[in-house]
């Protein structure tokens, strides 16, 4: 497998694939989603360039699946998730004086969806590089305990 595959959809020393790891995206969609509609995660302040605590929740994630060697994209990806889930939120919840439609319309428009895609991209190559590097220190950690690698 050559490098670029590794880093972009990650490796694993089985080889074999991990579907399960293509769940995290819409789970993290779905949460955040939720946390902001009960409102358990709040806004404060007037424009949002960035919602925080999607922010915080998507780039977590990342770093969990950079650690147990998966590759940027899922990083990407998983932040991506979380930010839309807040979107979702803002769209179809928060601009409840307008018709559906409308909603969904501003919600799938291109020019935010390759906002919120610029944004992931950022945090969730830092997540990936902190998750993947942790990932790394802990293996090395346990070859010299003695301990063999967990997966």
């Amino acid at each position: 497998m050559s490098l670029a595959r590794r880093v972009l959809f990650g490796s694993n020393r089985k080889g074999s694939p991990r579907p399960l790891r293509l769940l995290v995206q819409p789970l993290l969609f779905l949460a955040v989603f939720a946390a902001y509609a009960v409102g358990a995660f709040g806004v404060s302040g007037g424009v949002v360039f960035l919602a925080g605590d999607a922010a915080v929740v998507g780039v977590l994630a990342a770093a969990v699946l950079a650690s147990r060697r998966a590759g940027v994209a899922l990083a990407w990806a998983s932040v991506y998730g979380a930010l839309l889930g807040y979107n979702a939120d803002h769209y179809l919840l928060g601009l409840s004086g307008r018709p559906l439609g409308e909603r969904v319309a501003a919600l799938v428009s291109l020019d935010g969806l390759v906002f919120v895609c610029v944004e992931a991209v950022a945090l969730g190559t830092v997540a990936w590089v902190g998750g993947a590097a942790a990932g790394r220190a802990a293996e090395a950690l346990r070859s010299r305990s003695g301990e063999g690698p967990s997966e």
